[in-house]
C-alpha cells in the first residue's frame, strides 16, 4: 500500500468526524453548487494550494483537476500564473511537487 493511501487510511480511523464532514460538506455540497464547474473549481483550488503552499493536498487535486477536464497544459499555466500573484517561491516549490505527477501521467499515456 503506498503512504498516500495509508496517511488516508489512518485519519479516517483517528478522525473520522473530519472526514465525514470533509466528504459531506466540501466535496458534496460545496463541489457540486451550481455557478462553476467542476473543472473551474479544480483550476481555482490548484492555484489556491500552489500560491499556499499545501503538499499535502497538491498530489490529491492535480488528480482531480486532471479527471474534471484541466489538461497538463493549463496546470502549467497555472503555475506560471500562480508565480506573479503568489510569489515566484510558491510557485517554484508547487512545480517542484508537482514534477512528478506531470511526469507520470506523461508515462501513462504513452
Amino acid at each position: 500500500m503506498d503512504g498516500k493511501s495509508n496517511m488516508r487510511e489512518r485519519m479516517a480511523a483517528t478522525f473520522p468526524d473530519f472526514i465525514d464532514f470533509t466528504q459531506k460538506r466540501l466535496f458534496g455540497e460545496i463541489w457540486n453548487r451550481e455557478g462553476l464547474s467542476p473543472r473551474d473549481r479544480s483550476l481555482i483550488t490548484v492555484a489556491m494550494i500552489c500560491a499556499s503552499y499545501q503538499p499535502a493536498a497538491l498530489d490529491h487535486h492535480l488528480q482531480y483537476a486532471v479527471q474534471n477536464g484541466v489538461t497538463k497544459s493549463e496546470l502549467k499555466e497555472v503555475k506560471m500564473h500562480v508565480a506573479f500573484y503568489a510569489g515566484w517561491p510558491s510557485a517554484v516549490s508547487a512545480m517542484q511537487h508537482a514534477l512528478d505527477f506531470l511526469e507520470d501521467r506523461e508515462q501513462e499515456e504513452k
